[in-house]
């Protein structure tokens, strides 16, 4: 009986919990831009402190090559030495909807190439835009170059528009207006937090569950200012910040959209549009106007305060 008991507590330990809330957190377009707040160099160890500092753990940046000039390839190198993923993001970035499919191939080869020298490159694929193909020529065209170069998608389940509020910080560096730091990273937070809360939300509608979920963001500034606050938060409200290789053993890292679509939600819409939801694949947060009107209203300090 003793030994019954055991095994039966031994077996709830080990079944699967239906909302451990997990993600693994990656950063696109890397090395980007860097000639506002932070230069590229600062940008680096600015984010690779935050990120030991808070041990975040080993995180995915995905490499668009024709940005590894001098500078570039150092702070490629910086990340690929601390230990995180380099992934590949094409060469030139292109637009997939406005480029032929044989060009696009052509682009994410070159980086492909171009990214070998990285120890820890690992054959991971983020389409620029998270466009995978309109047509289904282009999109089975890069799903077989995919696969006979043994890449996986590089999906993602939780979207956002942090881009946009590197817009707004960087537009207001750059012409002296003040910007309240302690007010841009809750901003910041808050508005990731609210997008990650609701595509955890849609999965657990359509899955039932709550997935190893897959974070997007971009190596910026913002990002490099705020990323312990933001772990902060996640870990405050019951997240567990994972590896990528472990986000991609979940189930859902095996599912195909059926159909080609223009523009992609994301691994969660695209289950929820598959089971029928047609509206509200991105969440509100994911619009210019809305972000720009709180930046203005929350971040920038008023010359009369």
């Amino acid at each position: 009986m003793l030994r019954s008991i055991l095994i039966l507590i031994i077996s709830l330990l080990t079944i699967p919990v239906a909302n451990a809330k997990q993600l693994a957190i990656t950063l696109d377009d890397a090395p980007r831009k860097a000639d506002g707040y932070f230069d590229g160099p600062t940008r680096a160890k600015t984010l690779i402190e935050n990120l030991e500092k808070h041990k975040i753990g080993q995180v995915a940046f995905f490499a668009t090559t024709q940005s590894l000039n001098q500078e570039g390839l150092e702070r490629i190198g910086t990340y690929n030495k601390a230990g995180h993923i380099i992934g590949n993001h094409t060469h030139s970035h292109p637009n997939f909807l406005e480029t032929e499919l044989s060009v696009y191939q052509s682009d994410f080869l070159q980086a492909h190439h171009l990214l070998q020298q990285f120890e820890n490159f690992k054959p991971y694929f983020r389409f620029p835009y998270l466009r995978e193909g309109e047509t289904i020529e282009k999109r089975d065209g890069m799903r077989n170059l995919l696969q006979k170069n043994n890449y996986q998608n590089a999906y993602i389940t939780l979207n956002n528009y942090d881009w946009y509020i590197e817009e707004l910080f960087q537009a207001a560096v750059k012409v002296g207006k003040p910007v309240d730091m302690e007010r841009l990273s809750k901003f910041y937070v808050d508005v990731l937090m609210a997008s990650i809360n609701y595509y955890d939300d849609m999965a657990s509608k359509y899955l039932g569950r709550s997935p190893k979920h897959v974070l997007l963001l971009h190596e910026m500034d913002i990002t490099a200012l705020f990323i312990d606050d933001l772990a902060r938060r996640l870990q405050r409200e019951g997240w567990e910040i994972i590896s990528l290789q472990e986000a991609y053993q979940d189930p859902i890292a095996k599912y195909q959209l059926d159909q080609p679509i223009k523009y992609n939600p994301g691994r969660i819409g695209e289950i929820a549009l598959a089971k029928g939801q047609k509206k509200n694949l991105w969440h509100y947060t994911l619009d210019e106007s809305y972000l720009e009107k709180r930046f203005n209203q929350e971040v920038l300090l008023m010359s009369d305060h």
